[in-house]
């Protein structure tokens, strides 16, 4: 994928979100739109963008409980505990049950990686760390959720190996990788300094007829920052609920988003949903919804301090960015480019985008539609189609 810059609630009901995310750690416009068939800017409704109010999903799994310190995990920061780690997954029955993770810090060697399996917990203390020992690999991923289902990993921090890497080549260091899996919870954990990704959720078998997607997958209040290539990668899957998450600080590996939606291999990222979101400080742009995107929703998120777009678009197809903020990127707030279609922007606030080029004051206005006084914050070039620019709220 080439980067296009601009020319010149919880266990039982409501979930607020955490603390951590509130404080967390981190041009020309064309003449004219070939192509584009129907009204410019129209009316129409929105999904609802109230504050987050969801119940985390049940996922099926028995009632057998391990501890990982049983099976020989030291937890003392020293020790490779990855043996251990497996073991005490190895030993579940076949319905499955939770793996206990107690405070400390447990080196794994994430080249071979903690490979999950069906009907289990991943249930690690708030104060728990899995530390990716010093590798040279090109690719790794400290847990590997691989064709399963119902599968919930919790709790505690996630951190790669970024500060020792000893190698110089690749970008597919993963904290967690989700691949052709159904049913999965991911919530309540810190995930940094990762070789590639902090996150993958995609599709297993990608090369063969049918690659195997993954399905009705649920992320709620994690941290996902400083990872080299992106804090979040979403290939093909279908059923994506994303919540109350920060996706900050991707630095070192091209693409440098914070969120980059880029289904490989002609598939599609279907229902996407990002609520409650914070999107900063990437190097480069906070979300890039590119082709195979379809029916991405970006609900009372705030996208901010990127090193270029805060949204780009791309061959996307129903996109909806509602009752968000936009704010303080180098680039244009939102670039809508070729290809996309059936994209809604409503009820949103932008302001002090594409500072590159120097700050802009002006009085609070609100408008429905377009026009060159708001090109700094949304950017349309291209052919594209039912492009919906409704009331948004500018200063």
């Amino acid at each position: 994928m080439k980067i296009i810059e601009p020319a010149q609630t919880g266990r039982g009901t409501a979930m607020a979100r955490r603390d951590f995310l509130r404080h967390s750690i981190a041009i020309a416009l064309p003449a004219t739109f070939a192509g584009m068939a129907g009204p410019l800017f129209a009316a129409t409704a929105v999904p609802n963008a109230a504050v987050s109010n969801y119940t985390l999903p049940s996922r099926q799994r028995g009632s057998t409980v391990r501890d990982v310190r049983d099976y020989g995990a030291a937890g003392d920061g020293a020790n490779d505990d990855t043996a251990a780690f497996q073991a005490a997954i190895d030993s579940l029955p076949e319905a499955g049950g939770t793996i206990t993770v107690p405070a400390g810090t447990y080196r794994i060697d994430a080249v071979i990686g903690v490979r999950l399996r069906s009907y289990m917990h991943l249930k690690l203390a708030a104060d728990a760390k899995l530390a990716a020992k010093a590798n040279s690999a090109e690719r790794y991923n400290l847990l590997y959720v691989n064709k399963v289902r119902d599968v919930e990993i919790s709790g505690g921090q996630i951190v790669g190996d970024r500060n020792g890497h000893t190698g110089t080549s690749g970008e597919w260091g993963h904290g967690i990788f989700v691949r052709g899996s159904s049913n999965v919870t991911i919530r309540d954990l810190h995930v940094s300094n990762c070789w590639g990704d902090g996150l993958v959720i995609a599709a297993a078998d990608m090369w063969q007829a049918p690659p195997v997607g993954s399905k009705n997958v649920f992320v709620a209040n994690i941290v996902s920052t400083n990872n080299r290539r992106q804090a979040i990668s979403i290939g093909y899957v279908n059923d994506l609920k994303i919540y109350d998450s920060e996706f900050s600080n991707s630095n070192g590996a091209t693409p440098q988003c914070g969120v980059d939606i880029e289904p490989e291999n002609g598939n599609i990222a279907y229902k996407v949903l990002f609520e409650n979101c914070v999107v900063r400080g990437n190097a480069r742009y906070g979300m890039l919804l590119y082709k195979g995107s379809q029916g991405v929703t970006v609900s009372n998120c705030t996208v901010e301090d990127n090193g270029s777009c805060g949204v780009v678009t791309r061959n996307a197809l129903a996109t909806y960015i509602v009752n968000s903020t936009i704010r303080n990127n180098s680039a244009t707030g939102l670039f809508i480019q070729e290809g996309t279609r059936n994209c809604q922007v409503s009820q949103n606030t932008f302001y002090g985008n594409y500072h590159r080029l120097g700050t802009v004051t002006r009085a609070p206005f609100s408008m429905s539609g377009w026009s060159s006084r708001i090109e700094r914050d949304i950017l349309m070039q291209g052919t594209m189609s039912d492009i919906r620019i409704t009331t948004n709220f500018y200063r």
